[in-house]
């Protein structure tokens, strides 16, 4: 039998007709990640697996580096093939770790390629899958087709032209709907004065708008941003934050913080702190005003290595779960939107497991009947998205909030190679639900599970996101 065979994950009678019947063929709607949008908007083909398949992928560069592989071989100069070949001398070492299951997978949803992957076979791999890419639909838009893909949001700096999104739009043929997700964390971060003055002046000419030491034309230029993202259809935010800020300050308060800034002196902690918490809440009133959701990814402890961030920069793998508090920020900003009568539809993402109950009894806090789910505990993210970690997600709001209402997956990738985690996250939730049928823990009547896991595949998130959809 082969390791990825038609039932794989799927351990009960009932999780088997839940996936072949209702989850296999939903199609996906993918609220979140990070491919590039210029791929789509070019066609991108890719002239080798390693194109698609390990250029910057920090998931498989750390396996790597754990393993011995040097750097050259990681992110280095070295020949494409010298890199897949590492890659493929890695794969065994990584039993029980989901890129075992990942790697597998795509190889075979993408390539219909049914070796273990190795050394051994990596010639056969590689010759097999570069000829498949070779072909007209394993384009980025073809690739884009082959898994239903209905709608992407990317994540995007306000500053960011969106040039290509400007031209994806004009394309009649894609069927799937590429919209820009509204990420202003630069525009927030005094830590570097230097790089924030750098990211005003091309905040100011993007926008179009001379800020100088203007806070109000500052606050115009991110607001006019905002719009245009919103003009492409876009209608999701995104912040990437180790925690909530909440040390509330007036508006005379962020207007000297801000001066102080573009004149090039130091920022104290506190005032980094305060600034970062008005421009949270004016963000916050940006998307409400415009029906969008919000999402806080929450957690992460970011480019730990020194040495190799000066060498490589961020996101080439040195990041790790951080250990934050989370609750009172989190409840505090939260409930300050809400006291405004402004907070928006919001996913909260987690990055230590050790917070699902706090952030699976958080969104209960701030439902207020206008919106099923109006705040949602998101998917398992990053070092989460896994079986395991998917699995106390689910539980954790299954126990706590509505399951029934959950939006479901994201893939959070920079890889065109990515979808088959759709798969792999639809196998775990059939799983689950399945054998709780099994158990007697719930009702063996179809018609009340089996839409459920139906709409969590796809239905929960085209009706939360409220996103133009072709059908």
């Amino acid at each position: 039998m082969s390791f990825i065979h038609d039932d794989f994950l799927l351990q009960s009678e009932t999780a088997k007709r839940l996936y072949h019947e209702v989850a296999k063929d939903e199609p996906i709607f993918d609220y979140h990640c990070h491919l590039p949008p210029q791929d789509v908007a070019k066609d991108r083909r890719f002239a080798n697996l390693f194109e698609i398949w390990l250029e910057g992928d920090h998931y498989k560069w750390r396996a790597m580096r754990t393993n011995g592989v040097s750097e050259e071989l990681c992110t280095g100069d070295a020949e494409p093939y010298a890199k897949f070949e590492a890659w493929c001398q890695t794969v065994p070492h990584t039993l029980r770790n989901p890129l075992y299951h990942w790697s597998h997978l795509e190889l075979m949803r993408y390539f219909d390629i049914d070796y273990l992957i190795s050394e051994k076979t990596a010639p056969q791999i590689w010759e097999q899958a570069n000829a498949k890419l070779a072909e007209d639909d394993f384009s980025a838009k073809g690739i884009l087709k082959k898994f239903d893909v209905r709608v992407v949001c990317t994540t995007d700096d306000p500053a960011d032209s969106l040039e290509f999104h400007e031209r994806i739009a004009k394309d009649k043929n894609l069927k799937t709907r590429i919209y820009p997700t509204f990420r202003p964390d630069k525009a927030m971060k005094l830590d570097d004065v230097a790089a924030f003055n750098d990211y005003c002046e091309k905040l100011g000419e993007v926008a179009d708008l001379e800020i100088g030491d203007s806070f109000q034309h500052f606050l115009d230029a991110l607001k006019k941003r905002h719009d245009f993202f919103h003009s492409l259809g876009g209608r999701l935010s995104d912040h990437g934050l180790e925690t909530c800020f909440d040390d509330f300050c007036n508006d005379d308060t962020a207007t000297a913080i801000f001066e102080k800034a573009r004149e090039g002196k130091q920022i104290s902690d506190l005032e980094r702190r305060q600034f970062a918490t008005y421009m949270m809440v004016y963000f916050g009133h940006l998307d409400a005003e415009k029906s969008w959701t919000k999402q806080l990814h929450l957690g992460a402890m970011r480019s730990n290595n020194t040495r190799l961030f000066k060498k490589l920069g961020p996101d080439t793998g040195f990041d790790s779960i951080g250990d934050f508090s989370q609750g009172r920020a989190l409840s505090r900003y939260l409930d300050r939107l809400d006291s405004d009568n402004m907070l928006p539809k919001t996913v909260l993402y987690n990055l230590n497991p050790a917070d699902n109950y706090l952030f699976a009894t958080m969104i209960g806090n701030f439902q207020d009947g206008s919106v099923a789910g109006k705040v949602q505990f998101g998917s398992g993210w990053w070092f989460l998205d896994q079986k395991e970690a998917m699995e106390w997600q689910m539980n954790a709001l299954s126990n706590l909030g509505l399951f029934s209402r959950f939006v479901g997956m994201l893939t959070d990738s920079r890889s065109f190679l990515s979808y088959p985690r759709h798969e792999y996250f639809r196998r775990i939730l059939c799983n689950l639900v399945g054998n709780d049928v099994e158990a007697g823990l719930i009702p063996p009547e179809w018609d009340l599970y089996a839409p459920m896991v139906k709409n969590i595949c796809y239905g929960n998130a085209k009706q939360f996101f409220g996103l133009d959809v072709l059908e």
